[in-house]
């Protein structure tokens, strides 16, 4: 979703910054989106340390001269039930997951207000609105990640700031095909997992950036504190099996 994110953000004519612990990949985005035309970099930071957040926001603001949008997007998942977890399976999630957001706006704010308007997009799944089997730490880290999203936008909206949170279903990522693979037959789970969704298909990460640039604009003036769920219809009844084939699964 991230490098997706970064694509379009680029292709509509925003300076982009990188940050992830994947150096190799992260500079390659960076140059495919350079040799496009666009303006992008690339910063290493493992999001769980607070320095490392630090430092790259200082870096990026130095290199733009500004910093107006973050989207906080980075995200792992363990399919573990809570008996089978280590203390240190829990904190390396949720410092991922939710820590990293703390350590973004806690640093990021002074670049952000800094702004006439600015604004924060974190990720947030589902899982933020309800229980998923066997990922009981994801589950509460994106639940986390959904209420603080809204305090961000409470204490910060007198500085021009608003933030919002994107809220995937089934979206065809590494991740997805990591939680997949957990299972003796990944492509019968995903099989699945799909007839729940009124649509029959998965989304993909395109999809999602599209609504992150939505809230990362005036486009959506007025809207902060809130969530947008992009799931296909998987929410939209407790029971549902689609019938077959969705006209979704063909191709405009």
């Amino acid at each position: 979703m991230g490098e997706a994110t970064a694509k379009l953000f680029a292709q509509e004519g925003a300076a982009v910054a990188l940050a992830d612990v994947q150096a190799d990949h992260g500079h390659a985005i960076a140059r495919e989106i350079q040799s496009a035309g666009g303006e992008a970099i690339f910063t290493p930071c493992d999001v769980s340390s607070e320095q490392q957040v630090r430092t790259s926001l200082q870096k990026v603001a130095e290199h733009f001269v500004s910093l107006q949008i973050l989207i906080n997007c980075a995200g792992i998942v363990q399919v573990k039930q809570l008996h089978e977890s280590t203390e240190a399976d829990w904190d390396r999630l949720m410092a991922i997951n939710v820590k990293s957001i703390f350590f973004a706006i806690k640093h990021g704010i002074g670049f952000l207000k800094k702004n006439p308007r600015s604004y924060v997009v974190n990720i947030g799944s589902v899982g933020s609105f309800v229980g998923q089997s066997s990922t009981p730490a994801y589950t509460a880290s994106k639940g986390a990640v959904l209420m603080l999203s809204k305090s961000i936008a409470l204490d910060y909206a007198a500085d021009g700031l608003r933030c919002n949170c994107v809220c995937p279903g089934i979206t065809d990522t590494a991740m997805l095909r990591e939680h997949l693979n957990k299972s003796p037959d990944p492509d019968a789970t995903l099989a699945a997992r799909l007839r729940r969704v009124p649509m029959g298909i998965p989304l993909t990460p395109h999809d999602i950036a599209k609504s992150i640039l939505y809230f990362s604009c005036e486009d959506s003036a007025g809207i902060t504190g809130t969530s947008l769920i992009i799931d296909g219809g998987y929410l939209t009844a407790a029971e549902w099996q689609h019938p077959g084939h969705t006209a979704f699964m063909e191709k405009p």
